[in-house]
Order: structure tokens, then sequence, then C-alpha cells
């Protein structure tokens, strides 16, 4: 009698475990465009953050280094938040979650240039490459542009004052790129949002991006402006981040044609 009972139990529990992975939520599957767009601008409440000053002659490669346009006896400025007359550049505007829509095309793809002792790319997002894309890459990128100069882009998770590296890799030679799709692989929904670039050889070289899990988003321009398209309708939360000011959510109602939304971040 115990075995039938046992075997009742054991037979039970598989079925619960079967319903509960069937039961389990897909990600974003790409389809069909929406007919519907969010539109709007970012604006930053307060003083953007200062400028860190950066003393070229105490790191690596000098001669080299400051050849940096934006270099002035010795000394690069580093803008970590741009905001002129409040309206904030390089803040990523995105959906939070949506089932399906628009194919991915390129969008959460990264290629980083390290040119003249700096990364070009400042404010990008990426996203978790597929099965396929692990083997093919091109999801994600880092290139060598400086002659005879040693860079070494390590990339990360950060969680707060947390920082989990995803890939170190050093690209010695002027070409040489880095294909770091893999590494990436490990991005997790719940525990992955900010990306940060740096080179281990010149740590004043850095880069930030938002992880997305769908490619509806886009990066405001100077201008603080931003459209977000091919949204299907539906109600969705949208948020607006910018890695050193914070972020900002709201719920955006979108039909057919162009739903506004307008954010506001306070500077820190």
């Amino acid at each position: 009698m115990r075995k039938i009972v046992l075997s009742v139990m054991v037979v039970a529990f598989s079925l619960a475990l079967a319903s509960t992975s069937f039961a389990k939520k897909k990600g974003y599957v790409a389809g069909t465009a929406g007919a519907g767009s969010i539109t709007g601008t970012v604006m930053l409440k307060g003083a953007a953050m200062a400028p860190i000053m950066e003393d070229l002659s105490k790191g690596k490669n000098v001669e080299f280094c400051t050849t940096h346009p934006d270099t002035k006896d010795g000394i690069r400025p580093r803008v970590k938040v741009s905001a002129a007359g409040g309206k904030l550049k390089d803040a990523v505007v995105f959906i939070e979650k949506i089932d399906g829509g628009k194919p991915w095309g390129d969008a959460g793809k990264a290629n980083y240039d390290f040119t003249k002792c700096d990364i070009v790319q400042k404010v990008l997002a990426i996203r978790k490459p597929t099965k396929a894309e692990k083997k093919t890459g091109g999801i994600l990128t880092v290139k060598n542009n400086d002659a005879n100069i040693l860079h070494n882009p390590h990339g990360y998770s950060v969680v707060g004052a947390s920082r989990k590296t995803l890939f170190n890799k050093p690209l010695p030679n002027e070409g040489d790129v880095a294909e770091v799709t893999k590494n990436i692989g490990r991005l997790k929904p719940k525990k992955d949002k900010h990306f940060f670039l740096q080179c281990d050889q010149h740590n004043f070289m850095e880069a930030d991006a938002r992880i997305v899990w769908n490619p509806y988003y886009a990066i405001t321009g100077a201008d603080g402006a931003f459209t977000i398209d091919g949204v299907p309708a539906g109600k969705y939360k949208v948020t607006a981040w910018q890695p050193y000011v914070g972020e900002s959510t709201q719920e955006v109602t979108v039909a057919a044609g162009a739903a506004k939304a307008d954010f506001t971040l306070a500077a820190k």
C-alpha cells in the first residue's frame, strides 16, 4: 500500500513540475510592428553633475592620450551628465515589459570603439544574445583603434555598488576586436540592468549601457527628445533612465498614432 501511495505522490509531483514548466512565460517574441509610437522629452531638474577633470599626466601612455582633442594642458573633462537648457542627453527611454512586437533588427547591438584613449560611444543599450547568436557573435564587440597602445576592455553588470565581471579581454594591437557576445549570455532579466565598460589600462575610459529585454527603446539626443516607434496598442510602463541621474517610470496608453510621454529626472 505504501508503494502505491508513494508512486501516486511521485506522479503528482512530476505532473506539477510539468505544469509549472508549461506555464512559464517566454521572453519577448519578435513578430509584427504595431501602428503606435511614444514620443516625448527627458528633462533634468537641477544642475547637471560637473565634469570630472582628468589629469592624464598621471596615467599610462601620456604622450598619446593627451592628443585627444578635448585635452588642454594635460587635463581632459569627462562629462557624465549632459543637459543643455535642462534637456537631458543620453537618457535611455524604454518599455519595461511587452510580450511581442517588431523584430529586433539592430536594436540592442553595441560596437564600442576605443579611440585616442577614449570610448566613442558613451551611452548605448545592449541585450542578451540568443543561443544562435552566442555562436555567430555580432551582438557586442569592442575594437582597439589606437596604434601601439594596449587597451583592456572590462565589462561589468552593475547593481548599486556591486560589480559582476562579464568579460575582461586585452586588445594589444590596433585593429584588434574583442567579440564578447557569448560573455553576455549570462545576463538575467531580474538581476541585470546596468552595463558598465572600462579600460583596465586607462581607467578614465568609461561607457555605460542599459540592458534591454525588448527592442522598444530610444536614446535621447542633445535636445532631450526621443521616439519609440512600431508600438502595438496597449498600456505600458515606460521608464527614462540615465546612469548618473536615476530613472522615472510612468504608465502610457498607446493607440494608433503618437502617445506623449515627458519625463523629468532630478539631478543628484
